[in-house]
């Protein structure tokens, strides 16, 4: 009975405590108010510009989009242009932020993996996710580190933390293959080097891959269904494929029963058939999409990340075997996403930069999408509504629309006449907060 006597003061002054403390604590900061004036808005889902419309931001949400009216009393008024199109934050879903487009004659892409220490891999990154945002690409999807491991988790979680500027990242972290399916490769067999993606073989070890890579923070799972590409005696583009059925299988049912999706890089023929029966979620290039794989694309509702503009890069001389191979990839290419836009095949909007030089505008994909027949305003929503439906943010990200993030950009002119206005974002609000606005 003493011991429960001594007990009871103690209580009542940690609750005497408590409560003073709560009694003393200052209110929480009121969420701040921002209102946009938006001469032209594209919202990301309407077929047809709107006009004079006023867009209220409260906090890091949109609060309220309205064609017209006043805005709140406590509101922080942004008036912009009247010769401005205002859309949703851009959403990049190939990107690669620890590639640099690598020149091939200062070593390519083996130089980054055999000389580049980790630390200087992350601070050319960190340059990549601010040229991300500052092009008005306030989400990606990245892909892979490409032998830097998961470094693209470190990159995200200084940015979720406010070290430095950049967009929401999707990560892909390692990326997985099989023995011989990616590299480095060429060295002297006795000499162990690194390798760009996480190998293995049989079922197993791909579920263990798959398993580790989601334990460590994986948003997706990238798989190579495809390796080197070539063009044979008959003229026709090949590309070595990779894991059979039952070991990509082993990969989706480990991402999908954690409720994760797979990305497999897949450029056509053997690899391309199997990533469609392995249950792959989006088929990355998609070069050389024949009538069955379109087909199975449209039952099973599989995205197609086309990446058309990085094709077009740095081709070999014509009259060399690479020169053969660049321009049957771009030319098979075009002719597959003229196909599957024709089908009504999903289509997300992705660049494949860090192959593209990082200094390049990320918005030159807009310009071959229209080219090959996707109209202005959709390849826009490739870009904004469609590729955060692809990423299950629907409603949430791509949008201008109540309860979504403020992911506002900005562009000068009309990109429904002009695609190139996209290449000139002089507006960046992400999350609520402004990043970049021209004065």
């Amino acid at each position: 009975m003493p011991r429960r006597i001594a007990i009871l003061p103690i209580f009542f002054v940690l609750l005497l405590s408590t409560t003073l403390a709560q009694k003393t604590q200052e209110p929480a900061a009121p969420e701040k108010t921002i209102a946009i004036h938006a001469a032209t808005l594209i919202d990301g889902t309407s077929p047809h510009p709107r006009h004079d419309v006023l867009i209220v931001v409260k906090g890091n949400k949109i609060a309220s989009v309205s064609e017209g009216g006043k805005p709140p009393a406590e509101a922080e008024v942004i008036n912009l242009p009247s010769n401005v199109t205002v859309l949703p934050g851009l959403i990049d879903a190939h990107t690669h932020i620890f590639l640099q487009g690598e020149d091939p004659a200062e070593g390519g892409y083996d130089i980054q993996l055999l000389k580049y220490p980790a630390s200087f891999r992350a601070a050319r990154a960190t340059v990549s996710a601010r040229r991300c945002l500052e092009q008005g690409f306030t989400t990606i999807r990245d892909v892979e580190t490409e032998g830097a491991g998961y470094g693209d988790l470190g990159i995200k979680m200084a940015i979720n933390k406010g070290y430095i500027p950049g967009p929401r990242i999707f990560a892909s972290t390692r990326a997985i293959s099989v023995t011989g399916g990616y590299p480095l490769e060429g060295y002297n067999p006795d000499i162990v080097v690194p390798k760009g993606a996480q190998l293995a073989d049989g079922s197993v070890e791909l579920r263990k891959a798959a398993r580790e890579q989601l334990e460590n923070g994986a948003d997706w799972i990238k798989v190579y269904m495809t390796h080197r590409s070539w063009v044979d005696k008959q003229g026709h583009l090949v590309s070595q494929p990779t894991l059979t059925v039952e070991e990509l299988k082993a990969v989706t049912d480990e991402a999908h029963g954690q409720q994760h999706k797979v990305a497999c890089h897949a450029y056509g023929g053997i690899g391309l058939h199997r990533a469609l029966d392995g249950g792959c979620d989006s088929i990355e290039h998609g070069l050389d999409l024949d009538d069955d794989a379109i087909a199975q694309m449209l039952r099973q509702g599989t995205w197609l990340v086309p990446t058309l503009a990085v094709y077009y890069h740095d081709w070999s001389p014509e009259n060399t075997p690479e020169g053969q191979r660049d321009r049957a990839r771009a030319s098979v290419h075009e002719v597959s996403f003229k196909k599957a836009l024709k089908a009504g095949v999903k289509i997300a909007f992705g660049t494949d930069m860090g192959g593209i030089p990082w200094t390049d505008p990320i918005a030159q994909e807009f310009g071959y999408m229209v080219r090959f027949g996707m109209s202005p305003v959709d390849a826009i929503k490739a870009a904004t509504s469609k590729a955060a439906e692809l990423l299950d943010v629907k409603g949430e990200l791509g949008v201008i629309a109540p309860g979504a993030y403020a992911d506002i950009v900005a562009v000068s002119g009309d990109p429904l006449t002009n695609m190139d206005a996209l290449k000139e974002v002089n507006f960046v609000m992400k999350d609520g907060a402004v990043f970049k606005q021209a004065k």
